[in-house]
């Protein structure tokens, strides 16, 4: 039995907003008999997509969390059954229309019962089909063949179950990448926005998890910004790469096709090209086995799953940060932080982008698994497999974008307790600058070193030992060997002069590298229809 996954499409291909509001419109001509539940969250603003109840025989069972707890509408029906099995019927009905086009003794009233027949799925009789036949395309084909009796003979003509899952599987990671970089060009662009807003911002800067030289807000912005553009390079290489599976028979060879067709090598070749077309690709494999190869899997996951480093370590920062209390994600009136501590403001919604960033960055293992053991044509041992690993890659990935549009419209940035941390290291920073005034005012360069390391060490014992206030500004300022400069000492410790250029690296990479970027998806940015994440507790 062939196990696969699969979204939907028209002999026209819509684009991705029609694609999800046709197969929410085809749910209703559905004959279901568990009718799905699709949620964004149980609080906040409605959001949930839901077409029934869940029935207390449904929460008696194990439910996903990624679709029943956190992911979007579209992604959630992009991966449901709804749409991968319609999309098998399409697959079918494109192969047949073809077919006929080239030649094939197949009729107008054949086609056209099979094509008001693509959403007409009984899933009991296909799932008593499964049970009898222990086959879930064939399952499909005699349902399928149920409601289209006049059809029923052409069906699935020539072809082999990996062209209707495999063919499925390339429509839905296509789609799938649509919907996530739809998102990610939104979150890059509420994060630019945020990057212009405090580039000039001095903040304290920190290697090794210790303070270091300053940099500014912004600039920490657009070290994130410059991950994730980097990730949606890598979203749209792939998505542009794909190839379609086509129409090549059990092993790939096309034999089966070269017989309908009575040796025609050519009508093959346009066969292949139109059933190709018909669903929106402009590539097509020439060499596969019975699938295609499964190092397309490895190639899919492998972005996603370096999609998940960048969240992690972003969302790490920002969690870090909310430590100190400088900068928070949002946070909501009513929000509860902790049951226990009604004064915390806990950052949630990034602990949970982290939670599911490292589960998406371990999917990697299972393509690379299942490709190193397709031995020769093919195994069956990839099936099972990818139809978990695939849609929690991309649902997962989802949900982490989904919760990052609601961090990146809020984060919150207090200013006055930057500054305070900035004033609590500044003086030892700024140590090497008072020197440099010192000798061009005509001081002794190792003299004024020494003089400026005996009160570091005191000031420094006074922070760590005794708990109080750096105060070795003040003691520069009391000691009369620094008379010559201590007029200039505001100067000098001027956290602006600490952040060297890192506004104008702020405003140099955005012009150059974030906007050219942005602007090649306007019409997303100004339609700006997705809502913030409300998101179960």
């Amino acid at each position: 039995m062939s196990e696969h996954t699969g979204t939907a499409h028209d002999s026209r291909r819509p684009s991705q907003s029609e694609s999800l509001s046709i197969g929410l419109q085809e749910q209703v001509s559905l004959k279901l008999s568990r009718p799905p539940s699709i949620s964004n969250g149980s609080t906040g603003r409605d959001q949930n997509v839901s077409f029934s109840s869940v029935s207390l025989d449904e929460r008696s069972k194990y439910r996903s969390p990624l679709v029943s707890r956190y992911a979007s509408a579209e992604m959630s029906y992009n991966f449901s059954e709804v749409k991968k099995f319609s999309t098998w019927r399409r697959l079918w009905f494109w192969l047949a229309k073809c077919q006929k086009q080239l030649g094939l003794d197949i009729t107008d009233e054949q086609l056209e019962e099979m094509e008001k027949n693509l959403t007409n799925i009984d899933f009991d009789i296909a799932e008593a089909e499964e049970r009898r036949r222990r086959h879930d395309v064939m399952a499909h084909v005699h349902t399928f063949a149920r409601c289209c009796p006049k059809a029923s003979s052409i069906i699935h003509l020539g072809a082999t179950s990996a062209f209707v899952g495999d063919n499925a599987d390339l429509i839905v990671m296509r789609d799938g990448f649509e919907i996530l970089i739809t998102k990610l060009v939104r979150c890059i662009q509420r994060l630019t926005q945020f990057a212009q807003d405090y580039a000039c911002l001095p903040t304290l800067g920190y290697t090794h998890m210790q303070p270091a030289q300053l940099t500014t807000v912004g600039k920490r912005a657009c070290v994130w910004i410059q991950d994730l553009l980097m990730d949606l390079k890598n979203f749209e290489r792939v998505k542009r790469q794909l190839k379609f599976r086509g129409v090549k028979g059990t092993t790939g060879t096309q034999a089966s096709f070269l017989q309908l067709f009575n040796g025609d090598h050519s009508k093959v070749e346009e066969l292949d090209r139109m059933v190709s077309e018909m669903a929106g690709f402009s590539k097509v494999f020439i060499i596969c086995g019975q699938t295609y190869t499964r190092k397309l899997d490895v190639e899919v996951v492998s972005v996603l799953s370096s999609f998940g480093t960048s969240i992690h370590k972003m969302c790490t920062d920002i969690r870090l940060l909310a430590s100190l209390k400088e900068i928070e994600e949002p946070f909501e009136i009513e929000q509860i932080g902790s049951s226990a501590m009604p004064y915390k403001r806990n950052p949630m919604r990034c602990e949970r982008c982290c939670a599911l960033a490292r589960h998406l960055m371990t999917l990697i293992n299972d393509p690379l698994g299942t490709h190193s053991v397709q031995w020769m044509e093919r195994t069956l041992d990839d099936s099972a497999n990818k139809r978990i690993c695939i849609p929690e890659a991309f649902l997962t990935a989802d949900i982490i974008l989904f919760t990052l549009l609601n961090i990146t419209e809020g984060l919150v940035v207090y200013p006055k307790v930057i500054d305070k941390h900035i004033k609590q290291e500044l003086p030892f920073m700024a140590t090497e600058n008072i020197i440099m005034a010192m000798v061009s005012a005509g001081g002794n360069r190792q003299e004024c070193h020494e003089k400026i390391r005996t009160l570091s060490q005191k000031a420094a014992e006074r922070v760590k030992i005794d708990g109080l206030d750096n105060d070795l500004v003040e003691r520069v300022k009391a000691d009369p060997y620094f008379t010559p400069i201590v007029n200039k000492l505001d100067v000098l410790l001027d956290s602006k002069t600490f952040i060297g250029r890192a506004p104008e690296q702020v405003y140099e990479f955005i012009s150059r590298e974030v906007e050219p970027i942005l602007n090649n998806f306007a019409l997303i940015i100004a339609s700006n229809t997705t809502k913030a994440a409300e998101l179960a507790v």
